[in-house]
């Protein structure tokens, strides 16, 4: 399933946490086993394990790379789109001014579609509702065929994807007006109201869905699967958050 020749495109959306640190190995092992055929990484950095990150993805297939890295501030989190097909970086005069945390691409598979990389500021940077709305005048004016939005968008819907009270009533309206504008979020188009969490709080261990699939009416009738994954502990003691503080994103759909 996934890397060359499956009837199913595998895309693995994937925040790795401050540029993986000593764990760079562990995160490229996790991609080598879900079989991804492209990937979206935030928190990717400028920095030597992200750059190893890159190089052992590249080993793995995914030689094709696009990163919004930057060597002036290498510790700062970006973004990189790994993929075993060709891509090219896409440009729109209404697409997010966050430094680093947006990309968009073409992905030259056989079925060529779009892919846009997402990471959204939290709250308390004054940057997020900017994001949001950046974000909903590409998907209103969308005009270039199939595509999907995914990464960590730090967003939910109220009640539904939080263990305890902290999406605020923007960020709940965010993710309906995506939906208004005919990009489904591919986990809840498959899966209702089931639970699933993506990211933990380290005090209160409440479990909230910050990363998501947004995947619009050119794409929808091909998508398969969309479901969660948390990296195992090389130590094989179970621990959740070992290899990231954040599960990993998967997303499916016909080749």
């Amino acid at each position: 399933m996934g890397l060359s020749g499956s009837r199913i495109v595998r895309i693995v959306a994937w925040n790795i946490r401050a540029g993986g640190g000593h764990r760079v190995d562990r995160i490229a092992e996790t991609i080598e086993r879900l079989g991804a055929d492209v990937v979206a990484l935030s928190e990717f950095r400028a920095t030597a394990p992200s750059r190893r990150l890159a190089e052992l993805l590249e080993q793995l297939g995914l030689s094709y790379q696009l990163s919004t890295a930057d060597a002036r501030r290498p510790a700062a989190n970006r973004l990189l789109v790994a993929s075993i097909w060709p891509l090219r970086r896409v440009a729109l005069r209404n697409a997010p001014k966050e430094p680093g945390r947006w990309l968009l691409a073409e992905v030259a598979a056989v079925r060529p579609f779009s892919l846009g990389a997402m990471h959204v500021p939290n709250r308390v940077s004054g940057r997020k509702y900017p994001y949001h709305e950046a974000v909903l005048k590409v998907a209103n004016g969308w005009r270039r065929g199939p595509a999907l939005l995914v990464g960590d968008t730090n967003s939910g819907r109220i009640g539904v994807d939080e263990e305890a009270a902290a999406f605020s009533r923007r960020e709940d309206e965010w993710m309906l007006a995506l939906e208004g504008a005919a990009w489904r979020d591919g986990f809840r188009y498959l899966h209702g109201d089931a639970r699933a969490y993506t990211w933990y709080s380290p005090n209160g261990r409440n479990g909230f869905r910050l990363d998501e699939a947004f995947i619009n009416r050119r794409l929808i009738s091909r998508l398969l699967d969309t479901r969660y994954e948390w990296a195992v502990s090389a130590s094989g003691d179970g621990r959740r958050e070992a290899v990231s503080d954040h599960a990993a994103l998967i997303v499916d759909i016909e080749a």
